[in-house]
């Protein structure tokens, strides 16, 4: 069988207890059952890897990082972020989701 083709990705860090961290999972989820399949959605919790903070070099959370099916970085954005942003950014970098 094949491997699949890398997908695009997209990280979002924060924390439990943080209100715009909250606000961000309704839309990762969605995000990730509306482009199952042509987006990697990825969460992760700072409190519980407290190594990421540096790895990804944070400032502030909640931070979205964006990356190319390639796994280079394309872009960032710190604060909530709404899915049709996510879809905006992603296209502005030329990276083409199709959703159902």
């Amino acid at each position: 069988m094949p491997k699949p083709a890398p997908l695009p990705k997209l990280v979002d860090l924060g924390r439990g207890k943080c209100i715009p961290c909250k606000m961000m999972k309704p839309v990762l989820e969605e995000l990730q059952k509306e482009y199952k399949g042509k987006l990697e959605v990825a969460y992760i919790d700072i409190e519980e890897n407290e190594q990421a903070v540096m790895t990804y070099r944070l400032r502030s959370i909640p931070t979205q990082i964006f990356y190319d099916s390639k796994g280079k970085e394309l872009s960032r954005h710190e604060g909530f972020f709404s899915k049709e942003d996510i879809i905006a950014r992603f296209r502005e970098h030329r990276v083409k989701l199709q959703g159902k």
